[in-house]
């Protein structure tokens, strides 16, 4: 929830989902992925979501080796709170997705909290041809994929990260996600105060009505109280409509390349960063302010930059 007036924008500045062909702007190489998360902090977000890309080809990559290229970087040119995924993709072992997260000790990392169908197959229908051939397999191959993070494998995540005092961004896809939040919660296994982040228009997840956003909320606010810090993201076109109504309600907001590649109906984003002006217009023309890093740190009980790894 906003905290006296204060939102947080989360920027995802490259993810796993969209592959090289969908935009020039997407960043793959270390340079680039360093340079939109800079101009991402530089334009207002507080916290920096990061993947890793080949370099030579936009694959995903979740090696430490790949994420050393560009997290001391980023940290040296911003103070934002830096965020590593431990979703990584779809296709990747747990072992794989937390290494990481468990190598450089982030203020933040993500974690889903529940298995679903991961579709992004429509996507085919927009794109003739693609530059690398490991794009069609990607997006086919999302007719048969189940995202897999059962209770095991969550706890495999948290039992990794329990001794860096990194705290998570709990990833919701859907409602049953929240009560399985709630479980590890109830164990002892997660404390507050709770960033949960809800993820809108995932085929096989929640999507974008407005009910659904509604009911995401009233449902958090029942299970977690005042112990939540509530956010939310908009895939693709919902991306704005989304945070415009959430970011009424209380919420903070996240956006980036990750999540859209779209900066308007028909317009390319050349950055994550012309979504965070956008976000912060949204932010501002309801009277609220965007936390700065340090703010976020303090609403979310975040260690601090200068206890990471990295």
């Amino acid at each position: 929830m906003a905290v006296k007036g204060k939102v947080i924008i989360t920027t995802a500045v490259t993810g796993a989902i969209h592959t090289p062909t969908m935009s020039p702007y997407l960043p793959i190489t270390p340079d680039e992925i360093v340079a939109d998360a800079v101009a991402a902090a530089e334009a207002g977000a507080a916290i920096l979501h990061l993947h890793a890309r080949d370099p030579e080809t936009g694959k995903p990559d979740q090696t430490p080796e790949a994420f050393a290229r560009f997290l001391p970087r980023i940290k040296q040119a911003t103070n934002a709170a830096i965020n590593i995924t431990t979703g990584g993709s779809p296709y990747m072992t747990v072992e794989e997705r937390v290494k990481p997260a468990a190598t450089f000790k982030p203020e933040v990392a993500s974690l889903n909290m529940g298995s679903i169908n991961f579709g992004l197959f429509p996507l085919l229908d927009k794109y003739k041809d693609f530059k690398f051939d490991w794009e069609r397999e990607h997006l086919e191959a999302t007719r048969d994929l189940v995202f897999r993070n059962s209770f095991k494998n969550i706890e495999y995540i948290l039992e990794t990260c329990y001794d860096n005092d990194t705290r998570f961004e709990f990833e919701c896809y859907d409602i049953a996600h929240l009560y399985n939040l709630a479980h590890f919660a109830e164990r002892g296994l997660v404390k507050p105060p709770y960033f949960v982040q809800s993820v809108f228009g995932i085929l096989g997840g929640i999507g974008t009505h407005p009910e659904d956003v509604i009911h995401m909320k009233r449902t958090a606010d029942r299970l977690f109280g005042d112990d939540y810090r509530w956010s939310v993201l908009g895939a693709g076109s919902s991306q704005f409509r989304v945070a415009a109504q959430a970011a009424a309600m209380g919420a903070n907001i996240r956006v980036g390349l990750e999540d859209s590649l779209w900066a308007g109906k028909g317009k390319l984003a050349t950055s994550s960063a012309d979504q965070v002006r956008m976000a912060r217009k949204i932010v501002e023309g309801l009277g609220l302010e965007l936390a700065t890093p340090d703010e976020a740190r303090e609403i979310l009980g975040l260690k601090g930059g200068d206890k990471v790894a990295f």
